[in-house]
């Protein structure tokens, strides 16, 4: 988008130091293959089109983008597309955002074993969840939760946590009725953050006892039984952090923060605001003082060192759905909770109703609606619209060629 194009990028840092961080770091195949694709991604490398004005005539070079669910540029037509799906699964409740983050102790294993660690860390959050919604005491229902995994803090260090989206009530066992919680309190943190370190480390504990980590490195003492029972009860004494926001104030403040969260990077373009002699700044916002705006300044090589620690494990997947928001229940207990809440609106599915809704919907289309930005209107006249008129093949390029800002796509 012309109008808002950030002034530097990510990408712009990976093909100007890509072969310093190479040469002084060893990135795993996966880093390797995400930042070639972040250093080739809408450049002429991966070929294009030309899109022309019909109103005023101007042409646009428009090249292809590499789709990698890492890269700054990619998320918004796949976020956009993801959130029309869930639309339709939105019930007229007051929805909570719950966060879970596991102690930086653990922050080495993770990074040595991010599948298992991630995995135990999104079954016992939800499991934490489930279970206390399902409480006679708290609520006795079953919610609908939807959990999305970060890995990095604002100075893009190693930062693991999941924010959670769940419904403020849930089904009763039986189906028959809706269980409504308090519109300002969710479910006790307390006890959510003593089951959910419960949980945690009784999964991890399991892991290690079935050989299933990988103790290398920083942790390879970790092997030695005694030693990991003192990194274990050093653990069990630690409070851990679970942290419940007020609530949305409707579903379209749930789609606002699920477009901000579930396709979300770990460094946007729009946060870089310098990049010059070998360094790059960038805004943060500082949590631990009152989220105030401040700017950090890395050098470029340890920049890249930081990035690539997001990479997930390649099919892993990273936005899943439990309690009535599972796939299994999806056309059952959602269903009826949907019949409850909207009898009138409600297909025989329990799906909400939207006459309006195109599931043909082009990408811009569809990005539009969720955004309000229209990608294919005329920069220059701002009332046509461009309309592909050539297409462009690739061209071969190098993934990292240092100080090739070049091949960033022309405004």
């Amino acid at each position: 988008m012309a109008q808002g194009r950030p002034r530097f990028e990510v990408a712009d840092v990976v093909r100007a130091h890509g072969q310093d961080y190479r040469r002084t770091h060893r990135p795993s195949a996966a880093q390797e293959r995400v930042l070639r694709h972040i250093a080739v991604c809408r450049t002429a490398a991966l070929g294009g089109h030309l899109d022309a004005c019909g109103s005023c005539g101007h042409v646009r070079v428009s090249y292809n983008s590499c789709r990698d669910r890492h890269c700054p540029k990619c998320q918004g037509p796949e976020r956009a597309a993801w959130l029309a799906k869930r639309l339709e699964r939105l019930l007229p409740v007051p929805y909570f955002h719950v966060v879970f983050t596991i102690p930086h102790d653990l922050n080495a294993l993770a990074l040595g074993n991010k599948k298992t660690v991630f995995d135990i860390l999104f079954r016992t959050a939800s499991g934490t969840l489930a279970a206390i919604a399902g409480d006679p005491k708290f609520l006795g229902a079953q919610p609908g939760i939807t959990c999305v995994l970060h890995t990095w803090g604002q100075n893009l260090l190693f930062h693991p946590h999941l924010h959670c989206v769940v419904t403020g009530g849930g089904l009763s066992p039986d189906g028959a009725r809706w269980v409504s919680g308090r519109d300002d309190y969710f479910l006790p943190v307390k006890v959510l953050s003593a089951l959910f370190r419960g949980k945690f480390m009784a999964a991890l504990q399991q892991a290690y006892r079935n050989g299933a980590l990988h103790l290398g490195g920083s942790t390879a003492e970790l092997a030695r039984p005694q030693r990991w029972a003192a990194f274990r009860d050093g653990l069990y004494r630690k409070n851990w952090v679970v942290y419940a926001k007020r609530p949305f104030g409707g579903p379209e403040q749930v789609m606002r923060y699920l477009g901000r969260y579930t396709h979300r990077v770990a460094i946007g373009n729009h946060r870089i605001v310098d990049f010059a002699n070998g360094k790059v700044t960038f805004a943060l916002k500082d949590y631990k003082d009152a989220g105030k705006n401040k700017r950090m300044t890395l050098d470029a090589v340890e920049f890249l060192r930081r990035f690539p620690l997001h990479v997930l494990p390649q099919r892993f997947v990273r936005i899943r759905h439990y309690g009535l928001c599972a796939g299994r229940n999806v056309t059952t207990r959602l269903a009826a909770a949907r019949r409850l809440l909207q009898p009138d609106l409600a297909r025989t599915d329990g799906a909400l109703v939207l006459p309006d809704a195109d599931p043909e919907h082009p990408w811009w289309q569809r990005f539009l609606e969720a955004t309000g930005v229209d990608v294919m209107a005329c920069p220059r006249c701002h009332t046509g619209r461009l309309t592909r008129i050539e297409t462009l093949p690739p061209s071969a390029q190098p993934a990292f060629a240092n100080g090739a800002h070049a091949l960033r796509e022309p405004p």
